[in-house]
């Protein structure tokens, strides 16, 4: 019988996954970490970690297997096949006006399902013919690889695929699919690890398209970061970005602009690359006034003062924009956050007015300043402050949720909704937009709809940091806005 392995070789295992393949592996995942190990090792973990940190590229892989998830089918995700084929292939079929093919690359491509489905996509839903499309398939995982280059497939990998489209592009072949030559041909494999940084490969400028699915939430940050660096400077300006649904590029990027047609999200690149973003959360920084200068009630301030340091670490999620102006310091807001939860809004936009000039275009003091706007009615300013925000930070999620407020007091539903679902998908860890989504649903007699977000939403309030809490909650707490879903939902019928 093998010995196990111990809890420091366990950790040097991640550590290895991590830095040669980029995979990161939290502590839940351990146990199933030392299994793997102790497969392996067969009973010299010492050896095989030593094996492990001089191994080439085609060792490593036969790792992954049993390290990724390979499970896929085609059409996957049909909302991003639709935004490919009516809105990302024919802009750069257009642009390019037949100067040369459309370059498509599918990074961690698995079994093939996703380059054969965006070959097949390109034919019948956007019209273009087999010479105007390029595309490169990648994958860690030779076994995946090998599967893809045979191209059959069987009913369970095309379940979700159009009947018509099933006759027209394959054969049957025993309990088997196979792909027409013609679609095969579109498409080129290669191994390749996406933390890789081959400059032979990610050349400036190379691919119009890139699809990324499900493949980023396995890297650590620091490899994160890295590739989503790699792919903006191979796409071309105005390329396009297909992400995973639990995906986002913020806090990581501030290369591109977000989409949102056909009920997804996606990203466009910008004309020009900004540097790399680096963004450290500020120190604490001691108060410049006392409680008791503020109110008569001062025993909830403290708080205000404790939490004033996480909503700058939770405003830091995003990348300030680029600039060559040496940074200015943080501006101080504790006062202010203490007369937003304390609802005299007047006085929190006196202290946002009396902040040096210097501090106006800060993304905080926008945000701090557009909520208290939404919250004392001025919805015209408070959305003025949102855009201004949203010039800075494209991905910032509370701008779009007070946009979403105004929207919705403003009568304009459809709006607000799109407002709440960009807020959503870019933290998904934010409560309140799926709480207002909810409510806004339920009012508009969605049940379904209703249900989804508002059950959702109990569970991030759950574990909802207390400092967005005070910022957005509209100075409602915790145990009331959970009380609120649970009785909305025991409405709809879902709750005891």
């Amino acid at each position: 019988m093998n010995a196990q392995p111990s809890a420091r070789e366990v950790a040097q295992f991640r550590d290895l996954i991590a830095t040669r393949l980029g995979l990161h592996f939290d502590e839940s995942k351990l146990v199933n970490l030392a299994k793997l190990l102790a497969l392996h090792a067969k009973g010299d973990c010492g050896a095989f970690l030593t094996y492990l940190a001089d191994a080439t590229l085609a060792q490593l892989a036969a790792l992954a297997p049993e390290l990724t998830v390979t499970e896929t089918f085609f059409f996957r995700y049909v909302d991003q096949i639709n935004a490919f084929a009516e809105v990302a292939l024919p802009a750069c079929v257009q642009a390019h006006d037949g100067a040369r093919a459309v370059r498509i690359l599918s990074a961690g491509c698995a079994s093939g399902e996703e380059p054969f489905s965006l070959a097949i996509a390109s034919r019948e839903r956007a019209g273009v013919t087999e010479s105007q499309v390029e595309l490169t398939a990648l994958d860690i995982n030779p076994v995946m690889l090998a599967k893809a280059a045979r191209a059959h497939y069987t009913h369970w990998s095309l379940r979700d695929f159009p009947p018509e489209l099933k006759q027209r592009w394959f054969r049957s072949e025993g309990d088997s699919f196979v792909l027409s030559d013609s679609i095969r041909r579109m498409v080129r494999f290669e191994n390749r690890n996406l933390a890789d940084s081959d400059p032979a490969f990610w050349q400036l400028e190379s691919f119009d398209i890139i699809f990324c699915r499900n493949v980023l939430m396995y890297f650590t940050p620091q490899q994160m970061q890295a590739a989503v660096e790699r792919i903006a400077g191979a796409l071309a300006p105005g390329g396009y970005l297909f992400l995973g649904h639990a995906e986002t590029l913020r806090g990581l990027s501030n290369d591109f602009h977000l989409c949102h047609t056909h009920g997804t999200f996606y990203y466009r690149r910008k004309p020009h690359l900004s540097a790399p973003p680096s963004y450290t959360p500020p120190a604490a920084v001691a108060p410049h006034w006392r409680p008791g200068e503020v109110l008569g009630d001062t025993g909830w301030i403290a708080a205000i003062a404790d939490a004033s340091q996480r909503i700058d670490v939770l405003a830091a999620r995003a990348p300030p924009a680029a600039s060559s102006a040496p940074a200015a310091s943080a501006p101080d807001l504790q006062r202010a956050r203490a007369y937003l939860h304390s609802e005299r809004y007047d006085r929190t936009l006196e202290q946002i007015g009396a902040l040096a000039f210097e501090h106006a275009g800060d993304p905080d003091v926008l945000l701090l300043k557009a909520v208290s706007l939404s919250q004392s009615g001025a919805l015209a300013a408070a959305e003025a402050a949102c855009h201004q925000l949203l010039a800075l930070d494209e991905l910032s999620a509370g701008a779009h949720y007070v946009l979403a407020l105004c929207r919705e007091e403003g009568g304009d539903t459809a709006g607000a909704f799109s407002h709440y679902q960009s807020a959503s998908y870019l933290d998904p860890e934010f409560a309140m937009p799926r709480l207002q989504a909810g409510l806004l649903a339920r009012r508009q007699g969605r049940p379904d709809a209703a249900r989804h977000d508002l059950a959702q939403a109990l569970l991030l309030l759950k574990r909802e940091d207390a400092a967005r809490l005070l910022l957005f909650g509209g100075g409602f707490k915790r145990e009331a806005l959970m009380a609120l879903c649970r009785a909305e939902l025991t409405a709809l019928g879902d709750y005891p």
